[in-house]
């Protein structure tokens, strides 16, 4: 098996189960600006970041994206996070693990650091296992564009190849290969299949399958 020295995560759908309360979030924040939006209207913007996630729902009903729409959806997840985010079990040891093996851990997440603050939090990991934290505000370009993972492996000082990526998304799984590095995907969000077709290498059930892939 190919060996990696740093290792990426992708953090919705990987390190938490948290795509289920921004959907609920953005929901009920565009229903302030008169759309009606359906879970299924999101799909296609899992893991671009809020603003495609939102602008792109609001556009598909006619209305134009307002960044003040992402501030809302956000204040209205803040209120929701620490009672309705869903945790993967063992992830955080996972995490503490890997790191004590010498792995250079980073954490890409189209999100905001806003959210990704909250979710660390909410779900008990320590951001200073992560050598670097990149979130959607600290690139131009979000996923299905590789920025972000091409800014995360200069952060850690190492060569694309070397760096494995752990995604849920289709168009981070895209953004990853896009990037040069390895993608592995984790099934929470979308079937292997889809994955795989998105540049996935190989799918795993859970992210903490993956401390029994690498040594």
């Amino acid at each position: 098996m190919k060996i990696y020295t740093s290792l990426i995560f992708d953090m919705d759908g990987v390190l938490v189960d948290s795509e289920p309360v921004i959907e609920a979030a953005a929901i009920a924040g565009l229903k302030e600006y008169g759309v009606d939006a359906q879970p299924e209207d999101f799909v296609p913007f899992v893991g671009a970041g809020e603003d495609r996630y939102i602008g792109g729902v609001a556009g598909k009903y006619g209305v134009e994206y307002k960044k003040e729409m992402k501030d809302r959806v956000y204040q209205i997840y803040l209120e929701m996070v620490d009672d309705r985010i869903g945790l993967f079990e063992g992830v955080p040891a996972m995490l503490a693990e890997l790191r004590r093996r010498g792995y250079k851990l980073a954490l890409a997440s189209s999100a905001d650091h806003i959210k990704i603050n909250a979710n660390l939090k909410a779900a008990g990991i320590d951001k200073a296992l992560f050598h670097t934290v990149l979130g959607g505000d600290d690139v131009v370009k979000k996923k299905p564009d590789p920025e972000i993972y091409r800014t995360a492996c200069e952060r850690l000082g190492e060569n694309p190849a070397d760096c494995l990526v752990m995604e849920d998304a289709l168009n981070g799984a895209e953004a990853a290969s896009a990037a040069g590095c390895d993608c592995w995907g984790i099934s929470s969000s979308f079937t292997p299949e889809q994955l795989s077709a998105a540049g996935a290498c190989r799918v795993l059930n859970k992210t903490v399958e993956l401390a029994g892939y690498v040594s």
